[in-house]
Formats: C-alpha cells, sequence, structure tokens
C-alpha cells in the first residue's frame, strides 16, 4: 500500500484533517482534533492505529506486523508495518477501527456537527 492510497483513504472519512504538529515529517490524521492515525511521511514503514485494548492483544499473537503502538499507549495503539507483513484490507479495517474508536469519543454535539 503506497502512502498516497493510505493517506487519501483517512482523508476521505467524514471529519477527517490531516497536520504535522511534531516536525515536518511526522503526519497526523485526526478527527474532531484527536489523533486516529500517526505514520512518517518520508519512511512510511508503520502506522499507528488505535485498537480495542482485547482485539490489540489478538492481533499481536495473528500478525508479526502488528507491535504495540510507538511512542505510543501501549494498550490503546498498534504500529502496523506497511512493508508487506499486513494485508492491506486488514491494514484499512483498523484504519476504520482506529477513527471510529476516535468519532464514537468525541462529544455528541460535535459528532452532529462533523455528520453534517
Amino acid at each position: 500500500m503506497t502512502l498516497k492510497y493510505f493517506r487519501d483513504y483517512c482523508l476521505s472519512k467524514p471529519g477527517a484533517t490531516e497536520d504535522t504538529p511534531f516536525d515536518q515529517d511526522t503526519l497526523c490524521m485526526r478527527v474532531g482534533n484527536k489523533i486516529f492515525s500517526i505514520f512518517s511521511i518520508s519512511e512510511f514503514q508503520y502506522v499507528n492505529l488505535k485498537c480495542d485494548p482485547e482485539r490489540a492483544v489478538e492481533l499481536r499473537e495473528q500478525y508479526d506486523g502488528i507491535t504495540p503502538g510507538y511512542h505510543m499507549h501501549k494498550k490503546q495503539w498498534n504500529s502496523v508495518s506497511m512493508t508487506g507483513n499486513v494485508p492491506d484490507r486488514l491494514i484499512l479495517e483498523l484504519a476504520d477501527h482506529s477513527y471510529a474508536l476516535i468519532f464514537d469519543s468525541l462529544t455528541k454535539k460535535l459528532q452532529a456537527e462533523i455528520r453534517l
């Protein structure tokens, strides 16, 4: 999967935005100003995605390319390899899951504004 495809996929979600708050290389995908995906623009070796803690453990046991989130809360974030160790379909499913977790954590008012 290419960086462009993944970036476009994330930005296609309602209310999704992007920024580089840490440095010019670290791209954050957000909804409601909360990060749901973060990755390096120059290397694009892995993507950090939020995940249900129980599912995160299961995924790490199933796939060598899924590990505890680098520089993130290890129980709630996974680092997902973008180098072919994880099927593209699963990566997109995990991006959807991460987006949904963040979206669901937003206030009902903000959710309604995003859905418009």
